[in-house]
Order: C-alpha cells, then sequence, then structure tokens
C-alpha cells in the first residue's frame, strides 16, 4: 500500500452520535484524528421530532445532524483532519497500528474506534423485494406524504415504528402497526400516546406472509399466530420499522462479531477483541441502542484510548 505519510494516534470511522462524540473528544484531548464518514445522516436524520436527546426538549433529525456536524466541524484544523464523502473498505492490522482503507484514500493510525451504526432490516416474505418502492417502503418521513388519505400499515413494535406511525397519523385516512410479539419494544410513554389516536389499530401476535400487488402494493398478508390463520389486510403502504442490522462488513475479519455481525466489545471501556480496536454505538454487541447511550459509549472509548496511548 501507498499509504498517507502521517500516521494519526486515532482513526474514527463513522459521523453519526457515536463519531462525532469521540471526534469532539480527541480533540479536546489533542489526539491527532483522521475522521471518516460517508455522511453525517445517522439514523435519526429521517426523524421529525427528537423528543430524548438529552438537554433538548424536541428537535428534528435533520437538525440534530446539523448540529453534530456544525460542533465536529468547529475542531477541524491540525489536530482533527475530516474526510467527509469517504467509507472504510477495510481495516488491517499492521507494525505499530493499523492501515485504513477508504474509498478515496489509505490512511496509518495507532488505534482505530468504529462508530458506524446500522441500517434498517428489509421485509424477507414473498413480494417484499418486489413491491419495495411501489407501496412498501423503509423511510415515513421520505414517502408519508404520497400516501395522504389513505389507508397504510406499519410492521414493527419498537421506537422507530411508533414514530413512522406517529407521522403517518398526521395525514393518513389509518394507520394499522404490525407487530409479531404480543409486547411492544417501544417507550410505554410513546406506546400510550400514539395508540391513543383513533385512527390507528394494533395487531399483535401477526407475522408477516406476503406483499400482495398488481403494479402497486393493495394487500398485506400475515399470520396469527394465536390460530395459525393468514389473514389479509387491504392497504395502499406498508412502511417497515423491523430491526437494523450493524454496518460492519469492513472490519469483521479484523475483529470479532456475533452471529448478526456487531463488534463484540467490553463494556466497561469499549475494547474490541483485537488490541487497538474499540467500538461504540449501534454496531456493538450492546445491549441497548440510543443516540444518548451511543454517545456515552464514545466519550468512554476516548477516555480509555488517551490511557491506552499514553502508558504505552
Amino acid at each position: 500500500m501507498n499509504l498517507n505519510e502521517t500516521q494519526y494516534d486515532l482513526a474514527i470511522v463513522g459521523g453519526g452520535p457515536a463519531g462525532v462524540a469521540a471526534g469532539v473528544y480527541a480533540s479536546r484531548k489533542r489526539l491527532k484524528t483522521i475522521f471518516l464518514t460517508k455522511d453525517f445522516q445517522g439514523q435519526s436524520a429521517v426523524s421529525e421530532g427528537i423528543e430524548n436527546w438529552i438537554g433538548t426538549i424536541k428537535i428534528s433529525g435533520q437538525e440534530l445532524a446539523k448540529n453534530l456536524e456544525n460542533h465536529l466541524k468547529s475542531y477541524a484544523g491540525e489536530i482533527l483532519t475530516i474526510k467527509e464523502n469517504e467509507f472504510c473498505t477495510s481495516v488491517i492490522k499492521k507494525e505499530g497500528g493499523f492501515a485504513i482503507q477508504s474509498s478515496s484514500g489509505e490512511y496509518t493510525a495507532k488505534t482505530v474506534l468504529i462508530c458506524t451504526g446500522s441500517h434498517r432490516q428489509k421485509l424477507t416474505v414473498p413480494g417484499a423485494d418486489v413491491f419495495e418502492h411501489k407501496g412498501l417502503t423503509y423511510c415515513a418521513t421520505c414517502d408519508g406524504p404520497l400516501f395522504a388519505d389513505q389507508d397504510v400499515i406499519v410492521v414493527g413494535g419498537g421506537n422507530a415504528a411508533f414514530e413512522s406511525a406517529s407521522q403517518l397519523l398526521a395525514y393518513c385516512k389509518s394507520v394499522t402497526l404490525i407487530n409479531r410479539s404480543p409486547v411492544f419494544r417501544a417507550d410505554p410513554i410513546t406506546v400510550e400516546r400514539v395508540l391513543a389516536n383513533p385512527k390507528i389499530k394494533a395487531i399483535t401476535h401477526a407475522v408477516p406472509a406476503e406483499v400482495k400487488g398488481t403494479q402497486f402494493v393493495n394487500a398485506f398478508v400475515y399470520t396469527d399466530t394465536k390460530t395459525g390463520k393468514k389473514i389479509e389486510v387491504p392497504t395502499a403502504g406498508i412502511f417497515v420499522e423491523i430491526g437494523l442490522l450493524p454496518n460492519t462488513d469492513f472490519i469483521k475479519n479484523t475483529t470479532t462479531v456475533d452471529k448478526w455481525n456487531h463488534i463484540i466489545v467490553d463494556p466497561r471501556n469499549q475494547r474490541a477483541t483485537t488490541p487497538g480496536i474499540w467500538a461504540a454505538g449501534d454496531c456493538t454487541d450492546g445491549l441497548f441502542h440510543q443516540n444518548n447511550i451511543a454517545a456515552g459509549d464514545a466519550v468512554k472509548a476516548i477516555e480509555d484510548i488517551y490511557n491506552f496511548l499514553h502508558t504505552k
């Protein structure tokens, strides 16, 4: 490799809350850092209103993303080098540190912090791939207004599903929420608030079975786990929020991941199993994944990275 001549103390990969928190703290600790990110659009960037970002009563996802970007860029300079529009393709262990290959460059760093987050899991039932972008979508903020005054379905039972349902209730005729388990994973206060709307109906014990349509979606089929019967629900649109998968393909051969490809870390300090690699946020095997937790995990990692670099 023709590596960049500069060897950095730290390479941070990812531009969401975890990555930005790490970049700010690394800069304040004067760690010479290369920061690689495709963009600053984390999972929450599509949210119309975030109400649990500590210190802010309510903020849109886009405003939060811009605030994070601006905060990080205020530290850009000799200590912090930001490479936007670059995504990491590999991290290779080498003598004295790591070789980091991106879509546009090659860098070396003594330590690496992975903050690449996750992406939405796809629905895999028959018809889902056929009707994606033809009535089946993974973004209520992006596509919701197209379904004004129509009956739609949201698949999922977590905070993201309830947030999507809340957005859709503003302009859809009705929203039917489909959840495979008898209980919802979303915060109870969110569940109570959303289900209080007379335009929403929640169906539990419902396992997705099929997406039907002609040119566009016209029905969703689920299996009732209590009766074993398949039930067809007419709908104009299906919004899928069934979980997230970590963005770790580039690192899974360099450090240990679990069966879902989350990076396995020590929760005390966010160290991965490979010495010199840390991870924070949704890409890890942490039990809980939230913006505030991701940022806190990243700060914890930077504190440990600083000690690691200064006690060798």
